[in-house]
């Protein structure tokens, strides 16, 4: 739409410009440190290349609006925690997500993803979400729709979960959540799903519930920049999105179902029997 034009090129162009930060080094090569994240283990994994990824998206987006407010995964603008927090109540906000799927990326899988997203009063406004390495765009535009190479995306119209692919992701927790997740995926299986699918990238998975690759996804946790443009990519493209539970999103860390709509409450059914016990 034209009143978010400007919002949406420069989500674009920042989009680009981290993206070919995180490819130039994949190509070649790149140190992965581990995340200071009590309970975390050894599984969160943090590069140099998230790190300048970000600060290259956090340029673009600070010459275009200085007077925006910038939450992302790296800390360059902002991260987690109290003033994190106040940063995602401010009128315009920006969320990044330089690299999503750093796991695959250190271990030179090329599955990788990156998210700009920018909400105005609250709300979902403009999201671009992207496989840099194979130069593969999601945008969508509040009110404007979803569009990935050049044409509008639409859910799958499958109304019945044996008719479709599901995706999943479980956080670095290796105990309840993911043991609570498996089962649910069980139950899935058990209703004849074409199958699972975990790619380990969700600002993805949720760009192709979007396009109609997958039924739907879920996980138990995810970040506001894990799910911030891709969820509106769904909504735009026919979807609905909400917690596990049915709930609205709120921008906080948070469960996340996404689905063509018409599978939603089963699966909201199956997530709820599983995540209440955590």
């Amino acid at each position: 739409m034209d009143r978010w034009k400007a919002e949406l090129e420069v989500a674009e162009a920042a989009a680009k410009v981290g993206g070919g930060v995180a490819t130039g080094y994949f190509r070649g090569g790149l140190a992965a440190d581990v995340k200071n994240a009590e309970g975390e283990g050894t599984y969160n994994l943090v590069t140099q290349a998230d790190v300048e990824a970000e600060r290259a998206v956090v340029e673009v987006i600070k010459k275009a609006f200085p007077g925006h407010a910038i939450y992302g995964e790296e800390g360059q603008g902002a991260g987690e925690g109290e003033a994190g927090a106040a940063i995602l109540d401010s009128e315009d906000v920006w969320i990044v997500d330089p690299i999503d799927g750093t796991s695959n990326y250190v271990h030179g899988i090329p599955h990788f993803g990156i998210s700009v997203a920018y909400y105005h009063k609250g709300e979902p406004t403009v999201g671009v979400v992207g496989s840099p390495l194979h130069d593969d765009w999601y945008t969508a535009v509040r009110g404007g729709g979803a569009f990935h190479r050049g044409r509008r995306a639409r859910v799958s119209p499958c109304t019945r979960l044996d008719e479709v692919l599901v995706g999943f992701g479980y956080f670095y927790d290796r105990g309840a959540m993911m043991e609570a997740t498996l089962e649910a995926c069980t139950e899935i299986l058990r209703r004849r799903s074409h199958g699972l699918r975990r790619l380990g990238a969700a600002t993805l998975d949720l760009a192709y519930v979007g396009v109609g690759s997958f039924g739907a996804f879920f996980e138990y946790e995810l970040a506001p920049w894990d799910f911030a443009a891709g969820r509106l990519f769904v909504e735009e493209a026919g979807g609905v999105v909400t917690t596990c539970h049915g709930d609205p999103l709120t921008l906080r860390k948070t469960s996340v179902l996404a689905s063509n709509g018409l599978i939603h409450d089963e699966l909201v059914a199956i997530m709820d029997r599983y995540f209440k016990r955590l």
